[in-house]
């Protein structure tokens, strides 16, 4: 984080749990942006798009990320010391474009505590008929839209050297541009490393007050988990009720009961689990939901789930313990057998949430490094990820780590390099050093390499 970095106050954290986004303006001069637009255009014509590769290529970008008021709003939504990943793009919107369908990218985790964060930066002045991003406010709690949430989208316009920093599970759209010149968009990936244990924003200590909108209790959860609190709390509404809620039709409606119930602690954990093993996938998905809501009370049944005989719950059960994050810490035993399950979808949430845990005992530890050999190349990005987070205690299983580097996956040695980043002892720092610079990895002429 900057030294002078602009952090959010209540307010904009607030808007930002509920709506998905925040919009910042950097102070960087207009010549800046202009000189950054004919660098995309130069590198794009004699190139192509640079892909992940992009920062290399024009590493002016980089200014951009650390001004004070960008890396303020990181810092504020992801923590100190978030991550830049090594996925980032390009996006060219041609001139008189008909725009994209909304949609969630690719790596969509389904979570609502926010670990994964992208970053728009536009360096042209970008009104809405030059088709900026398009958003649907809120929609990062859902996974399928109506027609009157497309309704509701709005356009991320702006002036050159405009971000929008969205959760990565944020509906989304290239606009239709209807003017005669090009748009391009920036897209950088950023990942949470460390778990909350405190505000990072600009936070006066003051309870957020809206407890008047439907989705309060939902809101309410998030806000606690970034403020680094755990505070259940009686809810309005009869457990029957709202039960027939969660398993009712609509999704909006069904995720509120969840996390209503889910807030009221352990008399609501039999029927949450109830609904994770018989329910519809997705009343299964908010039962999850709300169980990671719940936290603590929740972790011995769920850890018991993770052996379940049906793969859904054990995905489920996984998935909502890797969500809870350090309050699911009494289930490592069970998250460490679960990365030998047969399931790659299940090896890889029990990889990436160990990385959540904090300390690992040292068997653990040796296992998750063990499954950086893993067939699958997404349980080894996880993998991969798990340790990224545990930064220090990493070093016990380094020679693993080193080993990675050389993954054939882009993602997976780039993610050890960072692991040894933030393990940080001079060995480790010598070992970063000389890769980095090694004639096998030229970032700057290379488009495939992860910097």
């Amino acid at each position: 984080m900057c030294a002078d970095s602009i952090l959010l106050d209540d307010s904009r954290m607030q808007s930002f749990i509920a709506d998905g986004y925040t919009m910042v303006k950097t102070d960087l001069p207009a010549d800046f942006h202009q000189s950054i637009y004919g660098q995309i255009e130069e590198v794009l014509a004699s190139e192509g798009n640079p892909g992940n590769n992009l920062l290399p290529r024009i590493p002016d970008l980089q200014q951009v990320f650390d001004q004070p008021e960008v890396a303020g709003a990181l810092t504020s939504i992801l923590g100190p010391g978030y991550y830049l990943h090594p996925h980032r793009f390009c996006h060219f919107n041609k001139p008189g474009s008909e725009g994209q369908r909304l949609h969630k990218d690719s790596w969509s985790r389904r979570h609502h505590r926010l670990r994964w964060a992208m970053a728009f930066y536009y360096p042209q002045d970008t009104p809405v008929e030059r088709g900026p991003t398009g958003v649907v406010p809120g929609s990062h709690y859902r996974n399928h839209l109506e027609q009157e949430d497309e309704e509701r989208a709005v356009a991320l316009a702006g002036e050159a050297g405009t971000v929008g920093i969205v959760h990565y599970d944020l509906w989304h759209q290239a606009t239709p541009n209807s003017t005669e010149q090009a748009r391009y968009m920036v897209k950088f990936l950023f990942v949470r490393l460390e778990e909350p244990e405190g505000p990072s924003w600009d936070a006066s200590g003051e309870p957020w007050s809206g407890n008047g909108h439907d989705e309060a209790p939902m809101w309410h959860s998030m806000w606690e988990w970034y403020g680094g609190q755990s505070e259940g709390f009686a809810v309005d509404g009869e457990k029957a009720t709202l039960l027939q809620t969660l398993r009712g039709d609509s999704e909006a409606a069904s995720q509120a009961a969840a996390y209503a119930l889910g807030r009221t602690g352990e008399p609501a954990v039999g029927p949450l689990m109830d609904c994770l093993r018989q329910g519809s996938e997705h009343v299964r998905r908010n039962a999850g939901y709300g169980l990671a809501a719940a936290g603590p009370a929740a972790v011995e049944a769920l850890a018991v789930a993770c052996a379940a005989d049906d793969l859904a719950v054990r995905l489920a059960a996984v998935d909502s313990l890797g969500d809870m994050g350090r309050e699911g810490a009494a289930a490592v035993p069970a998250l460490q057998r679960a990365l030998s399950d047969a399931s790659d979808e299940v090896r890889g949430h029990a990889a990436e949430a160990l990385g959540a845990m904090g300390a690992l005992p040292s068997a653990v530890l040796e296992e998750l490094a063990g499954v950086l050999g893993d067939d699958d190349e997404w349980v080894r990005r996880n993998a991969a990820l798990g340790l990224a987070r545990l930064g220090p205690a990493a070093e016990a299983v380094q020679p693993a780590v080193v080993a990675a580097l050389d993954d054939p996956n882009r993602y997976v040695s780039a993610k050890a390099a960072k692991t040894l980043e933030r393990i940080g002892t001079p060995e480790a720092t010598e070992i970063l050093f000389d890769y980095l610079f090694a004639a096998r990895w030229c970032p700057i002429t290379t488009k495939d390499t992860p910097y």
